[in-house]
């Protein structure tokens, strides 16, 4: 009876897909292949569990490969050690909702949030700790990481675990205000590594704006531009976690727009200068419900501008456009993660900035003009590469400011 049992715990053990997530210099790595990786922000507080699958799944449509949020320590700690997990504080129930529509999952723990949520995040009850570097608030932050983290296991929902989710972020955006506290706050940061990895999560783990953030950590960036991020370590891959689709909006103030063609375009650049990991923030708007939008005159309405409106509906053209830009780089993943020598760089002709990425005889050009006065085209794929630069040079002569190019 005991060979049976162990016999059927084997076979269940073995039917569980366990994805290895690591990475290099170039990219992160799924079961050692580099990926492009296309993400987009959903907080679960911000809509209705009902909400959770269409969302997902337009996400999914409109070519992502992977769903972001936050956790809010706030909302799901009230009142020191009263927890809430509820309605759409559900985190597990989200994050299997990832799992059931078959994309990534990337877990900002933090426990520090931002967000333009009230207090960021912070429970109120830690208002009146002295400092970042005293026992009570790490003892605070450390229950609080560690439970969700073992929630989290509990539910085997790490890749480690055949779950949904390939990285997990410690802190968020300390290297912005981290220089008033001194050694202090280096000794915190370092602190916040040990602890994360002490976690044995089997995912890498992620550091956004922290330029100094300890090995193994991965530091990223946030912005409405990340083409001239370098990561600071050579084994780490240039990742994006915020790339901004637009902004909160104030009381008495416009509504934020930013073009889909300006994030279509800052996209194109990241990956142009090396980048291979993308997040939108927000993909989907979302509500900051009852007292939980921060201030000054922050409105509960954190639409965004995102490719899903507050209300889950495809905000066009931003939507489809980026849709149909994730399928070309997905159709490039090869080329542009794959690197024997640094890609091809043409000279800059004025405004003219062009990248070339070739694998298995293809080649690819990123152009990265900012802007056009007069311009032309060349169409690469009709030409050989010892033409390019001739072609080029012609254009200048012939009084071009700018060329430009299909990817085909």
């Amino acid at each position: 009876m005991g060979s049976l049992r162990f016999l059927l715990f084997f076979l269940f053990v073995s039917s569980v897909y366990v994805t290895i997530v690591s990475h290099d210099g170039r990219a992160i790595t799924i079961d050692g292949h580099r990926r492009v990786l296309l993400s987009g922000s959903i907080h679960y507080p911000g809509s209705t569990p009902e909400m959770w699958p269409n969302l997902i799944k337009r996400g999914k449509e409109g070519g992502l490969d992977a769903i972001e949020t936050y956790v809010f320590w706030n909302a799901h700690e009230p009142t020191r050690r009263q927890y809430d997990f509820s309605g759409k504080l559900d985190l597990i129930r989200f994050l299997k909702t990832i799992q059931d529509e078959g994309l990534y999952g990337i877990l900002r723990i933090g426990p520090y949030a931002c967000a333009e949520w009230n207090y960021g995040g912070f429970p109120v009850c830690l208002h009146n700790m002295p400092g970042m570097v005293n026992k009570a608030f790490m003892d605070e932050m450390q229950n609080f990481t560690t439970m969700i983290v073992d929630m989290v296991k509990k539910e085997n929902l790490f890749a480690s675990q055949g779950g949904p989710i390939i990285l997990a972020q410690i802190e968020n955006e300390y290297g912005n205000v981290m220089e008033p506290y001194g050694e202090s706050g280096k000794e915190y940061i370092r602190w916040c590594a040990n602890m994360a990895q002490s976690l044995d999560v089997g995912v890498p783990w992620i550091m956004c704006q922290q330029n100094d953030a300890l090995q193994p950590m991965l530091n990223t960036c946030n912005g409405f531009y990340c083409d001239n991020f370098v990561p600071n370590n050579p084994n780490t891959p240039k990742m994006w976690t915020e790339n901004w689709t637009g902004w909160f909006k104030q009381w008495g103030g416009k509504n934020p727009h930013r073009t889909t063609e300006d994030v279509a375009f800052s996209v194109a650049r990241f990956f142009q200068r090396g980048g291979t990991f993308n997040n939108y923030y927000m993909y989907h708007g979302s509500t900051n419900f009852d007292r939980t939008a921060c201030g000054p005159y922050i409105t509960t309405s954190y639409d965004y501008d995102a490719p899903l409106d507050e209300y889950g509906n495809l905000n066009q053209p931003k939507y489809g456009h980026l849709k149909q830009f994730h399928d070309v780089l997905h159709s490039m993943e090869r080329a542009l993660t794959y690197e024997t020598s640094p890609p091809l760089t043409l000279e800059t002709l004025h405004r003219v900035y062009a990248t070339i990425v070739s694998h298995d005889g293809r080649a690819i050009t990123i152009d990265g003009h900012r802007r056009v006065l007069l311009s032309g085209s060349i169409h690469y794929p009709g030409s050989t590469p010892e033409m390019w630069p001739n072609l080029i040079k012609r254009g200048k002569e012939g009084g071009l400011d700018a060329i430009e190019t299909y990817v085909f």
